[in-house]
């Protein structure tokens, strides 16, 4: 016996119409489709095909790259330091704003970020952000990196690792309780939510334009046993096809004659709630990226009181400790090759912690039994004696 589906787009055998019942349109459950656990395929599920996971990493990784850093030599802070001026000018392509943005996004999305550096009389002079889905680790006898294989265009690049020095590539990575060598990406972790929303979106998207095709079937029931002729059938088929499938005919209603008969054989989106489903996936998203949903405008999250307790939250639990991360990863990786020094952030020009410092000046001024440096050291700057006005040094 052919299958109906069968029946309706390809050749029809003889024994076709032995039943009563013509079906001329039907849409069956199946078990659901996820998207292939690769961050590449994650990447364009989610970064290229849905806004929710496209603004969260743009969140992150824009805040994140307009956190302005600050180098010390002990407890004098350098603005010279040839660190900083590398790390402001990476390469002739970038600057500190996009170097940074297209680590942290990589970090988001695939778990990992490369950074190559290039070095001209055994100085490091520029360095270049790689994209991960290219690299791949070769692992040493000791269970260690021993090499990074970059792969492009048909070509493969080895960078060995010297285990002296500044190594030619810094790895940064997000832990996976799984995986000694490569990083988990939150985006990994938010694929449920994410194929919910994208499916129903593609449904919403499908319901535009062929909404007018029914999710069920038609039955013929004729008098005395009859079915439909081929000519009938054909026919049939095609009055559907021509006046009630597209976007155009949306909302058409059909007339049923002639023992004809529809037989609804799904849940309308109505049924299905669809909207709260998006929604709930959406929180999800956000979730898994650490993005209070309130800041991307998402509905039914009460979490936090108001938008500004949101994006404190945002900044202290998110974007600081990416920063923070970031900055420990290259002072290891350089630290070889300059005087010791450490990387740090200024609280003080970061506007949606303004509030909070303030707070934290007043506790600490109000404190009569401490001098004036040690109020200063209590708020993270230097004594008064220190060079110039003292900046924080955490």
């Amino acid at each position: 016996m052919p299958s109906l589906l069968s029946r309706l787009f390809g050749a029809r055998a003889p024994e076709q119409k032995n039943s009563r019942a013509a079906t001329l349109a039907l849409h069956s459950l199946g078990a659901p489709q996820w998207t292939a656990r690769s961050n590449v395929a994650l990447t364009r599920a989610g970064y290229e095909r849905n806004a929710v996971c496209y603004r969260a990493v743009r969140m992150i990784a824009e805040s994140c790259a307009s956190v302005p850093w600050l180098l010390y030599e002990g407890r004098e802070e350098n603005p010279e330091h040839p660190l900083l001026r590398l790390i402001e000018r990476p390469n002739p392509s970038d600057t500190s704003v996009s170097f940074i943005e297209a680590l942290c996004s990589n970090l988001l999305l695939h778990g990992n970020a490369y950074v190559e550096g290039a070095f001209v009389d055994g100085l490091l002079r520029e360095i270049y952000c790689l994209r991960p889905d290219r690299m791949s680790v070769v692992i040493g006898r000791d269970g260690w990196p021993a090499a990074y294989v970059y792969s492009a265009a048909g070509e493969s690049l080895r960078f060995d690792m010297r285990h002296e020095g500044v190594e030619p590539i810094l790895h940064i990575r997000l832990f996976h309780p799984l995986d000694d060598t490569y990083g988990f990406a939150p985006l990994a972790a938010a694929q449920t939510a994410l194929d919910t929303h994208n499916a129903a979106s593609f449904w919403n998207k499908a319901l535009l334009d062929n909404s007018a095709r029914p999710s069920g079937a038609l039955v013929y029931a004729g008098p005395d046993g009859g079915h439909l002729t081929d000519a009938q059938f054909d026919r049939l088929k095609q009055e559907l096809e021509e006046n009630f499938s597209g976007a155009d005919n949306a909302g058409r209603p059909l007339l049923l004659e002639g023992g004809l008969d529809w037989k609804s054989l799904s849940l309308s989106p109505k049924d299905m709630d669809f909207s709260e489903t998006k929604a709930a996936a959406a929180r999800e998203i956000a979730l898994a990226f650490g993005v209070p949903p309130l800041l991307l405008g998402l509905p039914g999250d009460n979490t936090y009181r108001n938008y500004e307790e949101a994006n404190r939250a945002f900044w202290r639990q998110t974007v600081i400790p990416l920063v923070q991360r970031l900055q420990k990863a290259f002072c290891a990786w350089t630290q070889p090759g300059f005087a010791p020094f450490r990387l740090d952030y200024n609280a003080d020009r970061i506007d949606a912690l303004a509030q909070e410092r303030a707070q934290e000046w007043s506790r600490i001024g109000a404190a009569a039994f401490l001098t004036v440096d040690e109020q200063r050291e209590a708020a993270g700057y230097g004594p008064m004696g220190a060079r110039g006005r003292g900046e924080p040094e955490s």
